[in-house]
């Protein structure tokens, strides 16, 4: 696999494949204009491209349409004329596994690009809370990065994502939620809250990503508000403005260390842009207001970025910037040699950045049984037999 380095570290790793699109492409992920596009070339009147374009967004994004056949709205000539050049294809679920908590982890397969080829599957999570539903999505097969407490980040890059297969991972959680038509005042969404911060490092497929999530946030469609979305990265410094101000949705930013030697063995990417470039690019990420702090993420590791030393350093380097800190227990998951700094140590370093005026909640691990926890994406269902998916995948549709 073809790799970048630095000083013979691995930073990043380079796709193993380019999408090719199909001769059958899917509408999904379309915007607005590459829609009327679309619908132009199998002959659509430029008059009625509008009326056209709005038709099919409210049944691909309101109603959550999977068929043309039941698009009532639009006739049947035209039904039948995308039928013929398109389709409206979505991941599906051939696995299912739900937590002990309520979270549950979906193991989804992509639709193949040409027939009789291996089809490419991610995970996808979602966590049930008592005033949200969040939705954690993929934005790549596998990861560019090699973040060494990360299990994702020990799987190979296979390819980016689309902005159709990152928009069906809402589509399909909608599906199995059955959360389509709801969102009135009685009837809240199930599927709140976005956050991308699954397999994958987004800001490496920055269009899709920004495309995607331009569709989520319509208000004329799955209406998730930007608020309600959180781009999350390790640290891809020439991209963070372009999210701030192409997409204006919330920002994450893994740290999860406060010196760059350290954080060079964390997140190697820390070699490419370090700890000083990263906050540079936060403090004038476009649109940061105490309304729209900066989430930081800080992994707790015993023993390695955990001392009181450190919550004292990291109040220190963040000092200017609207932010709140997310501390976060370690997940474990195999093979790691990392462990889960004492509850204790959590809560003393904890104390020391709330003191500072930061809010520094501990975040609750969500899934660990089924490792559907943050970092541990892409590890158990890659172990399970053809009978044990099939299994699982009949289960899914059953229930």
């Amino acid at each position: 696999m073809t790799t970048v380095r630095h000083a013979d570290v691995l930073l990043e790793k380079v796709p193993l494949e380019r999408y090719v699109p199909p001769a059958k492409p899917s509408l999904l992920g379309l915007s607005r204009d590459d829609l009327a596009d679309a619908l132009a070339g199998i002959g659509v009147p430029e008059p009625q491209l509008k009326m056209r374009v709005q038709q099919l967004w409210h049944w691909l994004y309101v109603r959550g349409a999977a068929d043309f056949d039941i698009m009532t709205s639009v006739s049947k000539e035209l039904r039948q004329a995308l039928a013929k050049s398109f389709t409206l294809m979505r991941p599906e679920i051939v696995a299912e596994q739900v937590s002990v908590d309520g979270t549950r982890k979906w193991l989804l397969q992509l639709p193949p690009e040409h027939l009789g080829e291996t089809p490419h599957q991610v995970e996808c999570v979602y966590i049930p809370e008592t005033d949200r539903g969040t939705l954690c999505l993929s934005s790549q097969v596998g990861c560019t990065l090699t973040c060494t407490f990360c299990h994702t980040g020990t799987q190979r890059l296979v390819r980016n994502l689309t902005p159709g297969e990152i928009v069906g991972q809402i589509m399909i959680a909608r599906d199995r939620l059955c959360d389509w038509n709801g969102g009135a005042a009685d009837s809240p969404r199930l599927v709140s809250n976005i956050v991308m911060m699954g397999m994958g490092e987004p800001l490496y497929n920055f269009e899709a990503v920004r495309d995607a999530l331009l569709i989520a946030a319509d208000g004329d469609g799955l209406s998730i508000s930007k608020r309600r979305i959180t781009l999350s990265t390790s640290g891809v410094v020439p991209n963070i403005p372009r999210a701030g101000a192409e997409l204006g949705v919330m920002l994450a930013v893994s740290l999860h260390a406060v010196y760059d030697g350290l954080r060079d063995r964390l997140v190697p990417l820390n070699r490419k842009y370090p700890i000083a470039e990263l906050l540079e690019a936060c403090r004038n990420y476009p649109g940061l207001s105490n309304a729209r702090r900066i989430t930081f993420e800080y992994v707790m590791l015993k023993g390695v970025n955990d001392s009181l030393a450190d919550a004292k350093e990291l109040v220190r380097l963040l000092k200017g910037i609207p932010a709140k800190i997310n501390l976060i227990p370690f997940n474990p998951w195999p093979g790691t040699t990392y462990e889960c700094s004492d509850w204790e140590q959590i809560e003393k370093f904890s104390e020391i950045i709330f003191n500072a005026g930061y809010a520094s909640p501990v975040r609750t691990p969500r899934g660990r049984d089924i490792l559907a926890a943050c970092g541990q994406l892409k590890s158990e269902t890659e172990k399970l037999s053809a009978r044990e998916r099939m299994a699982l995948r009949a289960m899914a549709m059953t229930d």
